[in-house]
């Protein structure tokens, strides 16, 4: 049976969610960009985070705090569940600061690519966690992810052996954050996560700020790059939760994997880092699995009604 076109009101949507996606990607490639520069500069992984935390908590006080209150009327601190905002937003900061300590040491692409294990790690977790119910697809994914990380981090490769305990500690932490990403948007607004993320952030970071503060002075190039990344933060952020608005994240899911694409040219044009032959392998086998499976679920939840 023939499965329906789109309505002409529904098509502009979807591809808008696409838009706003891969923007937002592009976007967010920009922030790990940056934050590899600082850290290969010599500052501080928690450094670069605080001042990651606090443009981007700042630049939201200014601009979506005032158009949530306009929106909604009321503050965005308002929370239904904010012991759950808090404690997503502590372990999305444990997160950041964790791919950040990765790609210190490990190609772009590279550490985009094992965080890309996230989401397999999320199926692999969702029966307990999230009470949802186990396919063998699922597992069938999960167990092809695994593999296509295993050719990225061969040994023998270019990846150290502390960098791949640190890749695969910070797919783990993402993983839950992005389980608390789903009961946190089901309780909020998403405005109000992203708020809660940015300000639990930027006051974690600030405590641990004196212990591990630079002695180098930025210039003023440094500078422009620290406070781009609470920018590129916010806005990558936004355009995410954007184009969830506009179409199924099932739909979405395989078009999130071309952020590898962002990850390789900016770790070429930046560092003069490629990926061979053998890790673009793998990459595609993580991608491959992550996709495959987005189609499977997304026709598990839209099911062809049956033939007259």
């Amino acid at each position: 049976m023939a499965i329906a076109p789109l309505s002409p009101a529904r098509r502009p949507r979807l591809w808008l969610g696409i838009l706003f996606l891969i923007s937002g990607l592009w976007t967010l490639t920009l922030l790990d960009t940056a934050g590899k520069l600082l850290a290969v500069s010599g500052y501080h992984v928690v450094m670069i985070a605080w001042m990651r935390y606090s443009i981007n908590t700042v630049f939201m006080a200014l601009t979506l705090a005032p158009l949530y209150r306009r929106r909604y009327g009321k503050s965005i601190l308002q929370s239904n569940r904010p012991r759950l905002q808090v404690g997503r937003a502590a372990l999305l900061l444990i997160s950041t600061l964790l791919f950040f300590s990765v790609i210190k040491i490990v190609p772009l692409a590279e550490g985009t690519a094992m965080n890309f294990c996230a989401p397999l790690i999320v199926l692999a977790v969702s029966p307990w966690l999230l009470g949802e119910t186990t396919y063998a697809s699922r597992w069938v994914a999960v167990a092809v992810g695994f593999i296509g990380m295993l050719i990225v981090i061969r040994p023998g490769g270019d990846i150290p052996p502390h960098g791949v305990v640190l890749g695969l500690m910070s797919a783990t932490v993402f993983a839950f954050v992005s389980i608390l990403n789903r009961k946190a948007n089901q309780a909020d607004d998403p405005l109000v996560t992203l708020f809660y993320g940015g300000l639990i952030g930027m006051i974690l970071s600030t405590l641990l700020l004196p212990f591990f503060w630079s002695p180098h002075m930025p210039d003023t190039f440094e500078w422009l790059i620290m406070a781009s990344t609470g920018v590129t933060s916010t806005i990558g952020h936004f355009l995410l939760n954007s184009a969830y608005k506009h179409a199924e994240a099932s739909v979405l899911t395989p078009f999130a994997y071309a952020q590898i694409i962002s990850a390789s040219t900016m770790g070429w044009l930046v560092f003069g880092q490629f990926p061979d032959a053998v890790t673009i392998l793998g990459i595609a086998v993580i991608c491959a699995s992550g996709m495959s499976i987005a189609y499977v679920e997304h026709k598990r939840a839209h099911p062809q009604p049956a033939a007259a």
